[in-house]
């Protein structure tokens, strides 16, 4: 039987995961692969390739929409990891602390799955199934992620708790991406967790809760409580316990949620 070729780009996480530092005797490499690089806007929406690194999504003049996004860049190892790392690799990867993970969810992004005979979209949250496992068959690759148009007073924030300020992989994390109308309004609002359940999930409870709501009048105490965070499984590990997962994730949805509502009020 025939082994499958192992599709590489960044390699930030392959030579890490090596067997007994055995290397497969099958490599592709896609990190030059034109359509796979470089980041696009159409009508639909933006196109950013597979083998599109950490870096050049930081250095991309996105609109606030992408902020969030871009901080969750700049949280992804050190900058020889970002320069190397690509966001396809990282959903790939599918681990329950990746860090660009949060923030593609609350974009409610698409994933470009190609074979040699067909192409499909696939939204992010049903792509990554669990840890290390991803809806990708043996003769399909990631070409891209597609991330629809967003209205023009989007804006979004991410912010991650570790045990240290840089090179650490998350205790939680959140993203958040919402738009205020000019009434003041909170009209759209999406919300993501990560590293607290074997994949990132949406808070859909805690997101109907808040839509609607006056923006300033709970920008000094974001109303969330531990029962909103539904689907939230937290372990217990070397980083930190479940009961302190739980209770640190609560104030990090305030916070990043009156850092996105911040951001919102600057541009209306």
């Amino acid at each position: 039987m025939e082994v499958p070729a192992k599709v590489i780009a960044g390699c930030t996480d392959f030579y890490p995961s090596l067997e007994n530092g055995h290397v497969p005797d099958r490599i592709v490499d896609v990190s030059k692969v034109d359509e796979m690089v470089g980041i696009t806007k159409s009508t639909p929406g933006w196109r950013i390739g597979g083998s599109t690194t950490w870096t050049e999504i930081i250095d991309h003049p996105f609109p606030p929409a992408f902020d969030g996004l871009k901080a969750a860049a700049r949280e992804v190892g050190s900058i020889q990891i970002q320069n190397s790392g690509t966001i396809a690799g990282n959903i790939c990867n599918a681990s329950p602390a990746a860090d660009g993970i949060p923030p593609l969810l609350t974009l409610e992004a698409m994933v470009e799955v190609q074979s040699a005979n067909s192409t499909r979209l696939v939204n992010v949250e049903d792509f990554v199934l669990g840890p290390r496992k991803v809806d990708l068959g043996a003769n399909e690759l990631v070409t891209a992620i597609w991330v629809p148009e967003t209205r023009n007073n989007t804006t979004s924030s991410f912010l991650k708790l570790g045990s240290r300020k840089y090179l650490v992989i998350s205790i939680a994390m959140v993203a958040v991406t919402l738009s205020i109308s000019p009434q003041g309004l909170i009209e759209f609002l999406n919300i993501a967790v990560g590293s607290c359940s074997p994949v990132a999930r949406r808070m859909p409870v805690l997101e109907k809760k808040l839509t609607g709501l006056r923006a300033r009048d709970i920008l000094d105490d974001i109303p969330v409580e531990v029962e909103d965070l539904t689907g939230l499984t937290p372990i217990t590990d070397i980083r930190g316990t479940s009961e302190y997962r739980q209770s640190a994730v609560r104030e990090l949805c305030q916070s990043t949620i009156r850092d996105a509502i911040g951001k919102s009020l600057e541009i209306t």
